[in-house]
């Protein structure tokens, strides 16, 4: 494939295959392009198209279920334990976990497309900042930005993709084509879990050495030392590298703060909030009707919305201390006249308000990491040190869970818990925590677990399984027929079975 010389505003390239030059595919031409010798002229023309990857986290691509990254948090989250619907529906059919399993699943294609997209356009900005004209400052910012999106967009899609990081193991399983460099030359062969995780690493490395010594970023919808830091740490996590994944979800949240009890209740929708590290931020002539995560998990008037509101698994809800203000955003009743609802919109038990819309619109900001997080991976990876044998992680495990625990609920008390009790307490309080925010399926993969939803509120007419064994074929998604088609490097032979 030939040398791309123009790019998109906001994005860069759209490719839907990695591998051979089809038209149908590919336009090295449409009419929205610019010659990216203008852009990467200067450091100003090359943060437009930094710009155009965080435009692109947000942005309607085909259908109502391409939302950019908060759609992909809602299929993560529907192949998981805890999210649960009101009624049978088509949309994100993963619950049921069927549709991820065919290669012409529209919403395979989607994922796929849509973090490649962000790793040419990151491969662009890498491959061509260097030479820009402008501070050096501003330079390590660009380029540190564009290193941490090209790792943690290889890291979504090698867990969605490919089999899961086995601590220990020599990782040989086929990942995903490992895309680093911004020359499109030919199709790309599945590369091995190994060798995307280390590339990954290696970015992320790179991303936090330049992030250090860069430019303030502009607004949390960038990237800064500190996010770089903490996607390290759920890599690591994910690797089971504990100490790594300890140390640097501490680093990551130093200096920050963890959100008042009010501001727990205030709809999740504002990338002002004290404890957001990162999110995407919206404006009202960015209008994202009914495609945003708002008009799935909101108060927008979608249908989506009126009829399916989102439900917390009552076996989990059931989990949750009285005194928690967690606790205040499900219902278990199905009455509470608290709980918004768009106008004609049903209600249901257990029902959330956690993610309420900004206004009338559908418009929200989507959180992409939260200081929480970084207490609950510093918790869980030095409870796994205590259960791999250093025993006296379990305090600082029990630390770390009780700075968090201690501001959702006054009443918690430091957890006298030790060994594999710790870690089901920390992990309980990370799907408290971290619901609605796209963790449940990769929650699930890492730690090699089945999905079980028996024992709550699920039901085999609403969910379509309540149960998957750890481990087997279905937790890898089919890679989409499109690439398959056109990237002789995969080939049929080179599908997920």
């Amino acid at each position: 494939m030939k040398k791309l010389h123009k790019i998109y505003l906001p994005l860069v390239v759209l490719v839907l295959s990695m591998g051979a030059c089809k038209k149908e595919y590919l336009s090295t031409d449409p009419t929205n392009l610019v010659d990216n010798s203008a852009v990467f002229t200067t450091t100003t023309n090359a943060m437009t198209a930094l710009n155009g990857i965080h435009r692109s986290l947000y942005m309607q691509y085909s259908r109502q279920e391409e939302g950019g990254q908060g759609s992909v948090n809602l299929s993560m989250d529907y192949m998981g334990n805890d999210l649960i619907n009101t009624v049978s529906t088509t949309a994100y059919g993963v619950h049921k976990w069927i549709t991820h399993r065919s290669a012409n699943t529209l919403n395979n294609a989607y994922i796929y497309t849509f973090y490649y997209r962000i790793v040419q356009n990151a491969n662009m900005i890498i491959d061509n900042i260097d030479a820009a004209e402008g501070p050096d400052a501003d330079k390590k910012l660009i380029k540190g930005e564009a290193l941490t999106y090209r790792a943690w967009a290889h890291f979504v899609l090698v867990q969605v993709f490919g089999k899961r990081y086995d601590k220990g193991a020599s990782n040989t399983q086929a990942g995903v084509p490992l895309m680093i460099n911004s020359v499109l030359d030919g199709g790309k062969p599945r590369a091995s879990v190994e060798e995307i995780y280390a590339q990954v690493n290696k970015d992320l490395d790179a991303a936090i050495g330049l992030l250090a010594g860069a430019s303030a970023r502009p607004t949390k919808s960038h990237i800064n030392l500190n996010v770089a830091k903490g996607i390290k740490a759920r890599v690591a996590l994910t690797q089971g590298l504990w100490a790594v994944a300890a140390q640097h979800a501490t680093e990551a949240r130093t200096g920050l703060n963890l959100m008042s009890n009010a501001d727990y209740r205030a709809g999740f929708n504002n990338i002002e909030n004290t404890e957001w590290m990162w999110g995407s931020k919206q404006v009202e002539d960015q209008t994202t009707y009914f495609y945003s995560f708002f008009a799935y998990m909101g108060t927008y008037s979608s249908s989506a919305n009126r009829t399916n509101p989102k439900r917390i698994n009552s076996a989990l809800y059931n989990k949750i201390e009285d005194t928690d203000v967690r606790k205040l955003l499900w219902d278990p009743t199905g009455n509470n006249k608290d709980f918004p609802v768009p106008s004609g919109g049903s209600r249901s038990t257990y029902m959330q308000r956690k993610f309420t819309n900004a206004g009338t619109t559908s418009i929200g900001d989507v959180v992409n990491m939260r200081v929480a997080e970084m207490y609950l991976i510093e918790a869980e990876a030095k409870a796994h040190l205590a259960v791999e044998g250093n025993a006296a992680e379990n305090i600082n495990a029990q630390n770390a869970l009780f700075t968090l625990a201690k501001n959702r609920n006054p009443s918690y008390v430091l957890s006298t818990n030790t060994g594999t009790a710790l870690l089901e307490e920390i992990l309980i309080q990370r799907r408290v925590e971290l619901w609605g925010e796209g963790f449940g399926f990769f929650d699930l993969k890492r730690l090699n677990l089945p999905v079980d939803r028996t024992g709550g509120n699920a039901t085999l007419a609403l969910s379509g399984v309540l149960s998957v064994p750890a481990g087997g074929l279905e937790w890898q998604w089919s890679i989409p027929q499109a690439e398959i088609d056109s990237n002789p490097a995969i080939g049929p032979g080179g599908q997920n079975p």
